[in-house]
């Protein structure tokens, strides 16, 4: 069977419950908050599942955007890698992805538990506790595996999350030199401005291989200062990241560049240098209707990537990407519409 996309990342189990405030106190958290977890949150994670009867998404950037692809494409069509614990999260975030259509091809950890975030709701606040664990220890020989490769072979189009960067640079340039060699869809996330100014070895490596890098403002502004770039111009960042040297010279590149409630921003590149800087007017959605804007820019990349592999011009691409963002604000966490909406471009 062949998935037509294939997507890497760091997976989470996203848990999600209203809590009183004793909670915050309790763990030492405040209000409205992301934080990574210390030994004193741990007992966080049970709580929200025993105690506060949490819901469960399957999180981390990359693969909230393979379940926002999964949400348009048809069934069978999204195949999720990363590394989780031999543990009941870990199953609990298969089933979630499964829920969605998304199939998990994990390496299993039996030496670490699954990665998590709590997301203690409290009132209209959301803090975010966050423990990486086994997502931090993929391997390329998972990857690499006939049981993971022939998914590599048969997909056409490939997305990594920016934060894989600190896990497993060898998997993702694994990914990027099949996709060069076969022509096939290599895309990537920025995904953090600290990735730009910390890991900017690592996100060079990769670069050769980007056919469609997505990023939102803060994310481009970084990477043009790690760079050298001297110009804080969205635009003219998104044309110097264009023309960067490219393996596959077969296909022209995209910087796509979201900028919140602005337009979105495209430059298209090939070896002769940029051929065009289009603007695309996001959906609004109005002020009393946004419930979080968590997960808005996965659910972006997620309808863009959709668009790509059902073969939709840009254009058509971005509108997917708008609209399933424009939906994602209106919901707790970065979570889909269900029963599904229907699309219309």
């Amino acid at each position: 069977m062949s998935y037509p996309l294939l997507v890497l990342g760091n997976p989470l189990l996203d848990m999600m419950a209203t809590t009183p405030t004793s909670v915050l106190d309790k763990y030492e958290i405040k209000a409205n908050d992301a934080i990574l977890a210390e030994p004193k949150h741990m007992g966080i994670y049970e709580e929200m599942v025993e105690t506060y009867k949490a819901s469960f998404l399957a999180g981390g950037a990359a693969q909230n955007s393979a379940r926002g692809a999964q949400y348009f494409l048809p069934a069978d069509s999204v195949v999720y890698c990363g590394c989780v614990g031999d543990d009941k999260f870990g199953k609990l975030l298969a089933e979630a992805n499964g829920r969605e259509g998304v199939r998990s091809e994990y390496l299993i950890d039996p030496t670490t538990p699954t990665g998590k975030c709590a997301v203690v709701v409290t009132g209209q606040n959301r803090s975010m506790v966050t423990d990486l664990s086994a997502a931090n220890n993929y391997k390329l020989e998972h990857l690499k595996s006939p049981e993971v490769w022939k998914f590599v072979e048969g997909a056409k189009a490939y997305y990594v999350g920016g934060f894989h960067l600190t896990v497993c640079v060898p998997a993702i340039l694994a990914l990027g030199e099949h996709a060069a060699a076969n022509d096939k869809i290599f895309s990537m996330n920025l995904s953090a401005p600290f990735l730009s100014q910390f890991f900017k070895d690592a996100m060079d490596s990769v670069s050769p291989y980007w056919d469609y890098l997505i990023g939102n403002e803060s994310e481009a502004l970084a990477f043009a200062e790690s760079h050298g770039y001297e110009t804080t111009d969205i635009a003219e960042i998104a044309k110097k990241i264009a023309v960067l040297p490219k393996a596959n010279a077969a296909r022209p590149r995209h910087v796509i560049i979201t900028q919140g409630t602005d337009s979105t921003i495209v430059v298209k590149a090939d070896a002769t240098g940029v051929l065009s800087t289009e603007v695309f007017p996001i959906i609004p959605v109005a002020a009393d209707k946004v419930e979080d804007t968590n997960g808005a820019g996965d659910s972006f990349a997620g309808g863009f990537l959709a668009g790509l592999v059902l073969g939709e011009s840009l254009a058509a691409a971005v509108a997917r990407g708008h609209w399933l963002a424009s939906w994602t604000v209106q919901l707790p966490g970065p979570a889909y519409p269900y029963p599904k909406k229907e699309y219309v471009a």
